[in-house]
């Protein structure tokens, strides 16, 4: 079953003689439950093409359907329904609020949505539970380091139960222990919790426990890789790959 189906996706930014194609005429197929990387050159497209995934800006032609929706299709309201209920964002700098809790800012998205304070804060506790975080629900951002707090943010982009996650360079502000574990625990979130996720990344070895790797280079897909097997060479494969498509 598809997800996600993306056809003839093209983004221009500028016109004229100063117009710059970020995308051009892309077309993606990302299956509910796979776990999808995207990678490539800087400047090729990685994070145009998630933005324009969560309805965070618009193709200048072309069109995403995200579970038999047509993106452009929907007005501004229905637009931020469908990312406040259906699609979660996990970004490199973790964007917690320095003043609330690891369960207050878990609990954020679904209290806006207008769900009680204390159903929130129970539905946050159970991911950061479930996340290794029993201990930290009353920590805030400044007393976690920076796995722990890339796990809250997951559990944020988690907690209103959404289908799609987008993850932006999510480890590209952490070590490389905590880089691993963050990765692992996406892998889970498509595996055993049954959710699609998107991630944009520069790293090989954070990109090697996806199911599936998108190439992108001058704003076009220019190769899929199929992971079918995960072993220690994984990382050495998509970094030889990566390498050939002259990043």
């Amino acid at each position: 079953m598809s997800n996600i189906q993306v056809e003839k996706l093209t983004k221009i930014y500028g016109s004229g003689s100063t117009a710059v194609t970020a995308l051009d005429h892309v077309n993606v197929t990302i299956r509910e439950g796979e776990f999808v990387a995207i990678m490539g050159p800087s400047g090729c497209g990685k994070s145009t093409l998630l933005h324009l995934l969560g309805g965070l800006d618009k193709p200048s032609e072309g069109h995403v359907m995200i579970g038999g929706h047509n993106l452009s299709d929907l007005n501004d309201d229905k637009l931020t329904e469908l990312r406040r209920r259906r699609i979660g964002f996990i970004f490199q700098f973790f964007n917690l609020i320095p003043v609330l809790n690891a369960v207050e800012n878990a609990a954020l998205p679904v209290t806006l949505d207008g769900v009680k304070p204390a159903e929130a804060k129970q539905k946050a506790a159970t991911w950061l539970t479930k996340f290794g975080l029993a201990d930290r629900l009353s920590s805030r951002p400044d007393q976690l380091s920076g796995g722990q707090q890339q796990r809250v943010a997951i559990c944020r982009a988690l907690v209103a139960e959404p289908e799609l996650i987008l993850a932006d360079e999510p480890t590209g502000n952490l070590d490389t222990r905590a880089s691993d574990e963050i990765a692992g625990l996406l892998r889970d979130v498509a595996r055993e919790y049954k959710r699609t996720v998107v991630m944009v990344t520069h790293d090989p070895r954070i990109a090697a426990y996806a199911d599936r790797i998108i190439f992108l280079k001058d704003g076009k897909v220019v190769d899929e890789t199929l992971l079918e097997r995960k072993n220690g060479k994984t990382a050495d494969f998509v970094a030889g790959k990566v390498k050939e498509m002259g990043d």
